[in-house]
């Protein structure tokens, strides 16, 4: 299958990876193009912005939590019936997964072999001139299966910074395909995790995406970038496909928790859910003073609910509902924070026997967790690939059954015949059956 796709990189976090890559899925899209959306690693709230500028869900390519061999799957999947494909990377462009043992597993420069993607590499020029020739060609010649097809400086601070920097970097061969002068508000917003998420924003970040968008229409060569896009090679891989057999009986609604407060979430997710055979329903704790009607399940998956905990404890009569809830719930991060007694002080849903709050403390991180106990989704002794990402903490009650165990780490979550709670973020495409045993035991 033929998809013209790219793949945004840089140097290094902090180059502006997600302003040029957000802007450039704007601009194409505002020129008439279906453009499909994508973010190496597990990260959510690059995504969110990804689906405003393209008006379409932004789709997570992360090897680790899926795998290898359903990387393609996946980006044919979610790209399908599009015009172009940007893929936005993580990090610097070889920075893997140490968790996966080094080597760049899990890297930009990992998922662009694996799609067989030309590179866009942005390049922070804030602090030099002619030295970042040098460092583009660090690039070019470190890791050859790795095709660099282009560059686009950041940051470049007047006419004679970018003469500068764009003849020294053509003296490589490649070409510049655009250059961003400095703007303070060429970004978005962020707090103690990372970018604020585009949910939380509303009309604001709409804004924010369009600002982006003519920037980028402004200041690259969109043509350049769609050739480069056009010059990928087909994929041979198959699309994924998230169907399952008909079931032959009512669909149970499944309750999965959104609105500002709850933000993260994997598209994939949603459709493997729906695919068992479940009717998936959103629904806003921060709104809806009850769970859709027939609610049968609960997914209540990560986000920012420390910065809206008096708000959710406000709404006491969801917070009974859901503490009176006898069907599976499965929470994530966020979710476990909302399922805890309190939050920082305030009432929360008192699901699990938690005291739940903030610390000045990142756990960041991939996992390879074994799963201790039986809950709706795991089988003791299973293994799961997941990452945690919060400034959390949770002290639990006495008698807790936890639900994971990864090296280095204590007991860690809740689980039991109805529910399981964790930090512990999955990507349900890397074990399908979690779906299937979910709607299961809502049915």
């Amino acid at each position: 299958m033929r998809i013209p796709r790219l793949v945004i990189a840089a140097p290094a976090s902090g180059s502006g990876k997600t302003t040029v890559a957000t802007g450039l899925m704007a601009a194409l899209t505002a020129c008439g193009l279906d453009v499909s959306p994508h973010k190496v690693g597990p990260d959510y709230i690059d995504p969110g912005y990804h689906a405003l500028a393209a008006g379409r869900s932004g789709r997570n390519l992360d090897p680790w939590l899926t795998s290898e061999d359903l990387v393609a799957p996946l980006f044919l999947h979610g790209a399908r019936g599009a015009d172009v494909a940007v893929i936005e990377g993580v990090m610097g462009l070889f920075d893997g997964a140490e968790a996966a043992g080094g080597g760049g597993f899990a890297s930009t420069a990992h998922v662009a072999r694996l799609l067989d993607a030309p590179v866009v590499l942005v390049v922070d020029a804030s602090s030099a001139g002619r030295s970042v020739a040098a460092l583009v060609h660090g690039f070019v010649t470190y890791d050859s299966t790795v095709r660099i097809g282009g560059v686009i400086l950041n940051r470049v601070g007047s006419d004679r910074h970018e003469r500068i920097c764009r003849a020294a970097i053509e003296e490589t061969g490649l070409p510049v395909l655009g250059v961003l002068r400095r703007h303070a508000d060429a970004g978005t917003p962020s707090r103690h995790l990372g970018l604020i998420p585009a949910a939380e924003r509303s009309a604001d970040a709409v804004r924010t995406v369009e600002r982006l968008g003519a920037l980028v229409a402004e200041s690259c060569d969109l043509q350049g970038l769609l050739a480069l896009a056009h010059g990928a090679p087909p994929i041979t891989a198959d699309p994924w496909d998230p169907a399952e057999p008909e079931f032959a009986g009512a669909r149970p609604v499944v309750a999965v928790a959104g609105g500002p407060a709850f933000t993260f979430g994997y598209t994939e997710n949603d459709e493997l859910l729906n695919a068992a055979g479940a009717e998936v329903v959103p629904f806003d704790p921060l709104r809806d003073e009850a769970l859709p009607e027939g609610t049968r399940g609960v997914v209540i998956g990560g986000g920012f609910p420390e910065m809206y905990a008096p708000e959710l404890a406000a709404n006491e009569p969801l917070r009974r509902q859901v503490a009176a809830f006898d069907g599976p719930i499965y929470a994530e991060c966020a979710g476990l924070l909302y399922l805890a007694r309190t939050l920082d002080g305030a009432p929360m849903c008192g699901v699990v026997d938690a005291e739940a709050r903030m610390t000045s403390r990142l756990t960041l991180g991939y996992r390879e967790a074994v799963a201790v106990a039986d809950s709706p989704v795991t089988r003791t002794g299973e293994r799961f690939r997941g990452h945690e990402f919060h400034r959390t903490a949770v002290v639990s009650g006495p008698g807790a059954e936890p639900a994971w165990r990864w090296p280095g780490s204590g007991p860690e979550g809740f689980a039991g015949r109805n529910r399981l709670a964790s930090y512990l973020h999955l990507h349900w495409a890397g074990s399908p059956e979690m779906a299937s045993r979910f709607a299961g035991a809502c049915r």
